[in-house]
């Protein structure tokens, strides 16, 4: 049996400031298409400065809300090609 090797590269970055953190994820796909997603974090006034913790959960936010957008547009395709409606699995 063959095997064929895929690979998929998410890139992430980070936009900071006093209070906020936000996180931009982005994966190119072998078609040429792209899909983005975003996601916040905010530093709570009584909390100490502590960035890495905020691009964690920003990231983390980022990479579900990739994982959501790439599985409805999985799902848009198997739609399209079989000329019916999918039900995307919760994740």
């Amino acid at each position: 049996m063959a095997h064929t090797v895929v690979g998929w590269h998410v890139e992430l970055e980070f936009e900071e400031d006093e209070h906020r953190t936000r996180a931009i994820a982005l994966v190119r796909l072998p078609d040429g298409s792209e899909v983005r997603a975003n996601g916040y974090a905010n530093r709570h006034r009584s909390d100490g400065n502590q960035p890495r913790v905020g691009e964690e959960i920003a990231g983390a936010r980022a990479l579900n809300e990739l994982a959501m957008r790439m599985l409805t547009k999985a799902h848009g395709e198997i739609d399209e090609a079989a000329g019916r409606t999918s039900r995307p699995l919760a994740v």
